[in-house]
């Protein structure tokens, strides 16, 4: 392409506000306003003291709650229709965004009771493992028993037949005796062959949660240089997941995974197309803030005490509560609340036809919104009943705050699967446009541009003309007419000269 296919013209005398390259300048901010109150308090406190978007936090709550809840509590929606209320959530944000000091504000609470449950299960644990030696002791005996009776030949049959079933009456009464395992609710650095060994272990129920994108790293085949999803695919639907790998045998009949990331976008950029197409993306709640950075306060207000402690309580309420369920608990939709489900499905539905829907490119995400929608319902619903959320019924309110969320989480969703899918024109103009950005230049050559942007994907000159193009139809720069040149004169034509939007320049003319 020797030059930017469109016409050449004149500088504008006035100039409409540019277009967005993408559709991240439109992304809604997290709807606070959707939460209860004791955790709505908690993100924009958090948010407030550490000077980030409500996102990060927001996101974050979703996933404590799904911790505390994963695995032992199930919604119905109508008949036929039931959802575990885990989450699968990551927040995508630029390094230095504050990430770590929001997820230990809002994670804190899970790794205290944590510990809490740790300490509670010291006695149950000893006790087992005393009963366990004990028993084992028996069998031992009764083993050395009934081999002396069958190698006596003085011993008669009888004595032999009693000796034989009372060693395998004392192996199996030493079979019968579990150790349990020290209770544990997060991973955190693991390899997914790990977080299959440690959901076996707790029963199916387990919380990957770190401010960190190792995780999804390891998904993506980090150490088996293939990606490796299993997990995290039946994790979140509760589909049997057998592990049977040399000496691992591992069988967990519901898993239930929860997920809560903050990533850098370099880890989206680089995920293999496999990982793309498993499933195991479509899955994921994205949210994808933008930074506060240039804006944050020296001084904002801390976190109150207050605050700090009602979210603390009522999150170990709610674990508490639904600690000791082996069964789920079922949580139910009201009449109310099923009819605007199905607005809701009803809503979604055409977004998502191939012949234009407009969520047709990410169908796979977007067809599983309604059960998003569902499971976020279940957890605003055991927030506001953290003691005995079982006892009543999901009311449509509380659908209309989840269908909030999942509109939120679409519109980010939509932008990030377009990241995935982004074209390196695209790259190519978000490139030309930081160097504007950085120079501030009232008009440019595509020479200096280029001298400006050289490397990576712009080796050539000619490399940055279909960006130049992208940013010429959106607004943000024009190409001018360049002088007549004189009859009989020779010699290269002069490189093209574009002005800038005035929001560019130092001096606006």
């Amino acid at each position: 392409m020797a030059q930017p296919a469109r016409a050449l013209h004149a500088v504008p005398t006035t100039w409409e506000a540019p277009l967005p390259l993408t559709t991240s300048a439109t992304l809604p901010a997290f709807p606070v306003s959707a939460l209860p109150p004791w955790l709505a308090d908690q993100v924009e406190a958090v948010a407030e003291a550490i000077q980030t978007p409500t996102d990060l936090p927001g996101c974050l709550a979703l996933a404590a709650l799904s911790t505390a809840a994963g695995g032992r509590a199930e919604v119905t929606v109508r008949r036929g229709w039931a959802e575990p209320v885990n989450l699968y959530t990551v927040v995508v944000m630029e390094p230095s965004a504050r990430k770590s000091p929001v997820f230990k504000a809002m994670i804190a609470p899970i790794y205290d009771l944590e510990a809490q449950l740790q300490q509670e299960s010291k006695e149950a644990i000893q006790t087992a493992r005393v009963s366990l030696h004990a028993a084992e002791g028996v069998a031992e005996k009764a083993q050395k028993a009934a081999a002396n009776a069958v190698g006596d030949a003085t011993t008669d049959d009888d004595a032999r037949g009693r000796a034989l079933a009372d060693a395998v009456e004392a192996a199996l009464s030493a079979e019968e005796i579990t150790v349990p395992v020290e209770p544990r609710l997060v991973a955190d650095d693991a390899t997914v062959q790990q977080v299959a060994t440690i959901l076996a272990q707790q029963g199916g129920r387990l919380a990957v949660l770190s401010d960190e994108g190792t995780i999804f790293e390891n998904v993506a085949g980090r150490y088996s240089g293939a990606p490796n999803a299993e997990v995290f695919l039946k994790g979140y639907t509760g589909t049997q997941l057998r592990v049977d790998r040399g000496d691992r045998h591992e069988h967990v009949p519901t898993p239930a995974l929860t997920l809560g990331l903050t990533i850098q976008p370099t880890v989206i950029d680089e995920l293999p197309e496999k990982l793309r197409g498993n499933g195991f993306l479509a899955r994921i709640l994205y949210a994808r803030p933008i930074p506060l950075s240039g804006h944050r306060r020296a001084r904002p207000d801390p976190i109150p005490d207050a605050i700090t402690k009602e979210y603390n309580t009522q999150l170990h309420a709610i674990a508490h509560t639904l600690h000791g369920f082996d069964t789920p608990a079922e949580l139910v939709f009201t009449p109310a609340a099923d009819d605007l489900m199905a607005e809701i499905q009803d809503e979604i539905e055409p977004k998502l036809d191939p012949a234009g829907g407009v969520w047709r490119h990410m169908a796979d995400w977007a067809g599983k919104l309604h059960g998003q929608t569902a499971r976020i319902a279940a957890l605003l619903h055991i927030a506001e009943h953290p003691h005995n959320p079982w006892t009543t019924h999901i009311t449509a309110d509380i659908v209309a705050n989840a269908w909030v969320l999942g509109r939120y989480f679409a519109s980010h969703a939509l932008h990030t699967f377009e990241q995935m899918g982004r074209d390196t024109n695209l790259e190519t103009a978000a490139k030309l446009l930081a160097w504007i950005t950085a120079t501030r230049p009232d008009s440019f050559t595509k020479k200096q541009i280029y001298d400006g942007v050289r490397g990576g994907l712009i080796t050539r000159a000619n490399d940055v003309d279909v960006g130049l193009e992208i940013l010429d139809e959106l607004g943000h720069i024009a190409l001018d007419s360049p002088p007549e040149r004189p009859p009989g004169t020779r010699g290269r034509k002069p490189s093209p000269t574009f002005w800038t939007h005035p929001m560019y320049r130092n001096t606006t003319t």
